[in-house]
C-alpha cells in the first residue's frame, strides 16, 4: 500500500478521505493547522472501526512554508483537500484568493521536491459554472467560471484562481509531478467532526427552522463519502492524470425540494423545516441586514446543471442519489443513527 498525505485532516472532506484510505490499507499522514485538533482527527478517522492510531498527524498551514517539506517527505500521493472557507464574506476577495492560491502552490512545490507521484486537488464547481449565462446544457470539465463577472463572489474567485495556478504550476515547473482535480458541487452526507460544509449548514438551518420560508436557490448535490471515493480513484488511475472531474449526483435540486425530502423522510423530527418559498423581493430586502442571505441574492432563481459523466466513464465512479445524501446529512446532524464513513 502507498503512503498518502491528506491536507486539512480536520475538515469535512479530509476526514472521510482519511477514513477510506485507512480502510483500504494505506499509510496516512495528515496536516492540521492546530495540533490541539489531533484527537478529533483520530476519532473521525476511526469512525468506521479502523485503527486510527497509526495516522501520522503533522502541523502545516497554507499561509506559510513551514512544515510542508516534512509533510510531503516519503509520500507517494497527496490529496490536497485543505482550503480556506470563511463563515462571512471577506471585505476583500484577496483575503480568500491569496491563501487558496498560495497554499495550493506550497503543497505542489513540496510534492514536486519530495518526488510525489500525483497530487489530487479539491477544487469546486465554483471554479466551473459561475459568471456564465444560464443555459440548458449541463456544465462539464471544459467550462471555467468567469471571475471578472460581478456576480462571482470571493469564494468562487478563490477556487478559480487556485485551480488555475495549480495547472499553470504543473505546466511550467511541475517536473514529473502529476495533477488531478476534483470539482464537487454542494457536499452533503454524514458529519464526522466539528468542521462541516456550507451545504451541510443549509440542512442545519432547515432543521432548526432558521427561516420561515426557503429562498429560491438551487444546487448540485453529492455525498461526502462519494467525494472521498472519487479522490482516491483519481489518485492512482492512469486515466486521471492531468484531468479534472466534476462530482455531482444527478440533477440539481431546488432548496425547497430538499425541504420536502426532509419532511417526507424524517416526519415529526423535521417539523420545523419550512415548506414555502420566499419571494425573491423579500430575500433581497432581508439581505440588507443578513449576510447569509446577501450571498444568495446573485443566485436567486438560477438553475445550474452539471454532469459527472467523465468521472463515471473514466473512473467507474457511481455516486449515491442526491436524496440519500440529503437524508444522511440530516440523520447525522440529529444523531438519529450512526452512518459509516465508507
Amino acid at each position: 500500500m502507498s503512503k498518502v498525505v491528506v491536507t486539512g485532516g480536520s475538515g469535512f472532506v479530509g476526514g472521510h478521505c482519511i477514513a477510506q484510505l485507512i480502510a483500504a490499507g494505506h499509510d496516512v499522514r495528515t496536516t492540521v493547522r492546530d495540533m490541539s485538533r489531533a484527537e478529533e482527527v483520530r476519532r473521525a478517522a476511526g469512525s468506521n472501526g479502523e485503527d486510527s492510531s497509526r495516522v501520522d498527524i503533522v502541523t502545516a498551514d497554507l499561509l506559510n512554508d513551514a512544515g510542508w517539506a516534512e509533510a510531503a517527505e516519503g509520500a507517494d500521493y497527496i490529496l490536497h483537500v485543505a482550503s480556506p472557507f470563511p463563515s462571512d464574506a471577506p471585505a476583500n476577495a484577496d483575503e480568500l484568493i491569496i491563501p487558496a492560491r498560495d497554499g495550493a502552490l506550497r503543497v505542489l512545490r513540496a510534492a514536486r521536491d519530495a518526488g510525489v507521484k500525483r497530487v489530487v486537488m479539491t477544487s469546486s464547481f465554483a471554479a466551473v459554472g459561475y459568471g456564465i449565462p444560464q443555459r440548458e446544457q449541463p456544465f462539464d470539465e471544459r467550462d471555467w467560471t468567469d471571475p471578472s463577472e460581478p456576480s462571482v463572489q470571493a469564494y468562487m474567485q478563490s477556487k478559480f484562481y487556485a485551480e488555475r495556478a495549480a495547472w499553470d504550476f504543473i505546466d511550467r515547473e511541475g517536473g514529473e509531478l502529476e495533477l488531478s482535480v476534483i470539482n464537487p458541487t454542494g457536499i452533503f452526507g454524514p458529519v464526522l467532526g466539528s468542521d462541516v460544509s456550507t451545504s451541510v449548514g443549509l440542512i442545519q438551518g432547515l432543521l432548526a427552522g432558521a427561516m420561515p420560508k426557503v429562498p429560491r436557490i438551487s444546487f448540485g448535490a453529492v455525498d461526502v463519502r462519494d467525494v472521498a471515493d472519487l479522490h482516491i480513484r483519481a489518485m492512482t488511475a492512469p486515466a486521471a492524470r492531468g484531468e479534472r472531474f466534476i462530482a455531482v449526483a444527478g440533477k440539481a435540486l431546488w432548496l425547497i425540494e430538499a425541504a420536502h425530502i426532509l419532511r417526507e423522510e424524517l416526519g415529526v423530527s423535521a417539523a420545523k423545516v419550512p415548506l414555502e418559498e420566499m419571494p425573491d423581493a423579500e430575500v433581497r430586502r432581508l439581505a440588507e441586514r443578513a449576510p447569509a442571505l446577501e450571498a444568495m441574492v446573485p443566485q436567486l432563481g438560477i438553475l445550474r446543471e452539471a454532469t459527472a459523466g467523465k468521472a463515471e466513464r473514466l473512473l467507474g465512479w457511481q455516486p449515491r442519489p442526491a436524496r440519500d445524501a440529503i437524508i444522511a446529512t440530516a440523520r447525522s446532524l440529529m444523531n438519529m443513527e450512526p452512518t459509516p464513513a465508507a
